[in-house]
């Protein structure tokens, strides 16, 4: 690697654990607002942050833990972070496990579009998703053997299973 390379990956880790930080206030800003207790985690890995919201004793994150709701929260952080940087955010926005549990459903779907294609279908499409939600289905898909692409644009782009080869 060299000095360049390793100064632009520094700079990337230092951006994307400022876009923590930012974000991490902005969600503890809310958090107050709505008189809810909860610990923040921030993380950066694969080019984004990670800020994740984990209810402790007696707090109840659950009306924030809605897909909609994160989906959402999600969005307005971003704003928030691109407001003090000038730059873009990929940020995701995890609040009480709502992302695991958003992944295990995506499981079950990809599991089913599975099971038609081994009965005889030549393909199983899913329902729009965001390109996150469509990068771990893509995952989930390869995990599986199977082979799958998005089709479609802007918020009817979707995931189409298929046989490898």
């Amino acid at each position: 690697m060299t000095d360049v390379q390793h100064d632009a990956d520094e700079r990337s880790t230092a951006q994307l654990e400022e876009e923590g930080d930012i974000a991490a206030d902005y969600i503890e800003e809310l958090l107050d607002i709505t008189d809810l207790d909860g610990d923040i985690d921030i993380d950066a890995r694969n080019g984004r942050a990670y800020i994740s919201v984990n209810a402790g004793d007696g707090a109840n994150l659950s009306l924030l833990s809605k897909p909609e709701t994160v989906s959402a929260l999600q969005e307005l952080t971003r704003l928030a972070v691109q407001t003090k940087t000038g730059a873009f955010s990929r940020l995701i926005l995890d609040i009480g496990g709502s992302r695991d549990a958003r992944r295990d459903e995506l499981a079950t779907l990809v599991s089913r579009a599975v099971e038609r294609i081994e009965g005889g279908a030549t393909e199983a499409a899913l329902p729009p998703m965001s390109s996150y939600e469509r990068k771990l289905v893509h995952d989930l898909v390869a995990e599986q053997g199977f082979h799958s692409e998005s089709r479609g644009e802007g918020a009817d782009r979707h995931t189409v299973i298929t046989r490898v080869g």
